[in-house]
């Protein structure tokens, strides 16, 4: 069967490699005469895939020691919770809002304690990452946030926030293993893992241990607690055993072809090739500021509403899909995400030159 170039935001693209090794392995894991699907989460053969998924990710992305990594539930969504029932001592944290995301987050917190905002680039409907220096940062600040790549509206924080010694907590959602990460910069990173790692179903977190506490307040329910996952190293309950088993294969699948670093230099490069045309088309144009551009997802539109439907039809009816921009702004959006290869991304170039040149004919 012919398969389409994917460039879903999420559920989103992964390497062929890893699909078919699972294929392979579908009924009958290593000799154990299951699938990963049916076997117990207690079980000798899965303790071994969630610790080796745990060991390559610290590799990939060299965890420091003082820093837990657990496999948990609940997407980015609940995360928007567990940081600040968690983080919270003097009950105030800092938000830099840069899209819907963000603005989810901020509301979330809002329910817990006193979140301020300390910059927004909502008067330009997000096409820019607003500036980081100066910021206004409250002296009882739990924590600052940020969303480190905005998936709808294509913007990408190329810095980070001098956050005045407080800690720093990033939802790296659809950047995480894309490019080069100084973990020890931040107290706490979270990501789904439907963008880039693997299935949706499975949220990563990486905690710094410091963080994790006994003294939560009353009103937050067990499993929302960080500690208790960490304690029992991500198997306080069943955790999401298929989805893990897919991302240690995708760790494993980095690893193998140069790591981070090298997915990083595909990333430039692919970026490179879509945001050359975008930048000298006569009909289609990127929405973004050049120097917060996303790697990830690029954002484009034309003049027109009717021949962006158009060119989401064709491309479509041409095996390009998924290309449709998200419902809160329109227009297109190209995800390409570590797994997308750069034949993709020029396949689909060719296919948006020969659509300009058939409009403007």
């Amino acid at each position: 069967m012919k398969r389409v170039w994917n460039f879903s935001a999420g559920p989103a693209v992964l390497p062929v490699e890893v699909l078919q090794k699972a294929a392979d392995e579908m009924l009958n894991y290593e000799n154990s005469g299951m699938s990963v699907m049916e076997m117990s989460h207690r079980s000798k053969v899965f303790e071994k895939i969630i610790k080796d998924a745990e060991k390559d990710l610290r590799k990939l992305m060299n965890i420091p020691e003082n820093y837990k990594v657990l496999f948990l539930q609940g997407g980015g969504h609940l995360q928007f919770s567990m940081v600040p029932i968690n983080l919270m001592k003097n009950k105030v944290a800092d938000y830099i809002i840069t899209g819907e995301w963000a603005v989810k987050a901020y509301k979330e917190a809002k329910k817990y304690l006193k979140a301020n905002i300390l910059a927004s680039s909502e008067d330009k409907n997000f096409t820019y990452i607003p500036k980081l220096d100066n910021l206004a940062i409250d002296p009882d600040s739990d924590y600052v946030y940020i969303c480190q790549n905005n998936t709808i509206y294509g913007t990408r924080f190329t810095e980070l926030p001098n956050t005045l010694g407080k800690d720093l907590v990033s939802d790296m959602s659809s950047n995480i293993l894309s490019e080069p990460v100084d973990v020890s910069k931040f107290a706490l990173i979270f990501a789904g893992a439907q963008k880039n790692i693997g299935p949706a179903g499975t949220t990563i977190v990486i905690i710094r241990e410091d963080l994790l506490r006994d003294d939560l307040p009353d009103f937050c329910p067990t499993m929302l607690g960080y500690k208790i996952h960490a304690d029992k190293e991500s198997m306080y309950n069943t955790p999401p055993t298929y989805g893990i088993y897919i991302c240690g294969l995708v760790f494993k699948h980095l690893l193998e072809n140069g790591g981070v670093e090298a997915m990083y230099e595909k990333n430039l490069a692919k970026a490179k090739i879509l945001y050359d045309y975008l930048d000298n088309s006569k009909l289609f144009k990127g929405t973004v500021v050049k120097k917060d551009r996303s790697l990830m997802n690029v954002t484009f539109v034309t003049d027109s509403e009717d021949i962006n439907n158009r060119f989401v039809k064709e491309a479509t009816e041409a095996g390009f899909v998924n290309l449709k921009g998200h419902r809160s702004v329109g227009g297109m959006r190209a995800s390409i995400y570590n797994a997308m290869p750069i034949e993709g991304v020029k396949a689909l170039v060719e296919f948006m030159a020969e659509f300009e040149r058939k409009i403007l004919a």
